[in-house]
């Protein structure tokens, strides 16, 4: 039974409009008429269709798509062949499109969108994605880390080396208040371990009294964040530590 334009146009999803144009370039022209003209397109002429929407979804022109299906030399199978070959070519693409889509978001993470040449230039030695797996075991699913990666999401270059220079501003100011000989529980350092937390708290995640406290012990538990301190003055990891325990013990 044969169909009307109407009728292919819903099944096929494609507008009558283009089926008039394929009707008028001779690349699908319906195998039937009504005595009045009327198209009439036969099971064959959907057939047609559905190769033409194939080619169609991978690219290719109108007049390329003519050649291949007018081919003598090829039969159904043929084309059948010709098709899985194209998809498999295309499934690889998607798959590498995928794979560099995953690393973007990987960076993402931690919300280092960043070239090398970019990172080196804001953190020196330091390479933030190697500890973006990490944090995300340590403490991937907590408020803060959601928090945290929301907002470094958006940070651009000149962002992370506004905020980079102002976190080496902080850590000088404590070094040279303990080379000063200002002890940790002084009104001097408890300022600049308030000033810690309170750049943590507007550039990262809210970071309340207890989790600064848990920061301070971790830069002394831990070697990394450890020799990162003493880089800067041999002893500044337990001095900042005892200076933000000072400090949470004064706000307690």
């Amino acid at each position: 039974m044969p169909y009307s334009i109407g009728q292919v146009a819903q099944a096929a999803g494609v507008t009558v409009r283009t089926l008039h144009h394929y009707d008028e370039i001779g690349l699908l022209t319906p195998g039937d008429r009504t005595s009045v003209g009327h198209r009439r397109y036969t099971d064959s002429d959907l057939d047609r269709l559905q190769q033409i929407r194939f080619y169609r979804e991978l690219g290719f022109p109108l007049e390329e798509i003519a050649v291949l299906l007018d081919d003598p030399e090829a039969d159904r199978f043929e084309h059948l062949r010709r098709q899985h070959a194209l998809l498999e070519a295309r499934i690889g693409r998607l798959r590498e499109m995928a794979a560099a889509v995953e690393r973007a978001m990987e960076a993402r993470k931690m919300g280092i969108d960043l070239t090398p040449e970019e990172k080196f230039e804001v953190f020196g030695d330091f390479d933030p994605d190697a500890y973006a797996p990490e944090a995300e075991h340590r403490w991937g699913g907590s408020e803060a880390y959601e928090q945290s990666r929301r907002r470094t999401a958006a940070y651009t270059k000149e962002d992370w080396k506004r905020f980079q220079a102002e976190l080496e501003g902080i850590h000088e100011r404590l070094a040279d208040a303990m080379t000063d000989g200002a002890a940790p529980d002084s009104d001097r350092a408890a300022e600049l371990a308030e000033e810690h937390r309170g750049f943590i708290s507007r550039t990262a995640y809210t970071c309340g009294y207890d989790m600064h406290t848990a920061l301070g012990e971790m830069y002394v538990a831990d070697p990394r964040f450890t020799a990162t301190y003493e880089r800067i003055r041999p002893g500044l990891a337990a001095y900042l530590r005892d200076a933000i325990l000072a400090n949470a013990a004064r706000h307690a």
